[in-house]
């Protein structure tokens, strides 16, 4: 594949990975498109146990948002840190006891976005991309540990969430 065609491959991977989880900050965060708004993602968020639950929500929100920065190829390793770690907690809260299948309210989808945006933490944005044309290139080595942060925080943020929720006995 010629370097163009990858650069290519990867703005279109940035533009579809990171456009579908800003939209879905931007329902939380301001309502569009049917979302529940804040208040209604704070009460969601309240329900599944999170606390305290503004600040659960605010997290939340703002790790989606990061998807316009995914889009633009701006700060890269860090956005996709900050959505690994809110797509690890979106399957393990809402998806993973489901199965794998969409249908049934499984993690299909999410993981298939959990795939693409740990890719573009490790590959980078490419040469379209706010990024390259600043000249913020990320060592391979930082790449990598966005993504093993990601998890890792993704992971003890569910733990967190059982260890409040966790009947008392």
């Amino acid at each position: 594949m010629t370097t163009e065609l990858l650069d290519i491959a990867l703005l279109i991977l940035r533009v579809v990975v990171g456009g579908t989880l800003f939209a879905h900050g931007a329902q939380k965060a301001f309502g569009w498109w049917g979302g529940p708004g804040p208040s209604g993602w704070t009460a969601a968020i309240a329900k599944m146990g999170f606390r305290p639950a503004p600040l659960f929500a605010a997290i939340s929100i703002g790790a989606e948002l990061a998807g316009s920065l995914l889009v633009l190829g701006l700060l890269t390793s860090l956005a996709g840190l900050a959505l690994i770690g809110q797509v690890v907690v979106i399957i393990g809260t809402a998806h993973f006891a489901k199965g794998f299948w969409n249908r049934d309210g499984g993690y299909e989808f999410a993981l298939s976005l959990l795939g693409g945006i740990v890719a573009l933490t490790l590959a980078g944005p490419g040469s379209i991309s706010i990024d390259a044309a600043m000249g913020l290139e990320v060592a391979p080595v930082l790449r990598v540990a966005a993504v093993v942060v990601g998890v890792a925080g993704g992971l003890g943020t569910l733990l967190l969430q059982r260890l409040v929720t966790r009947p008392a006995g």
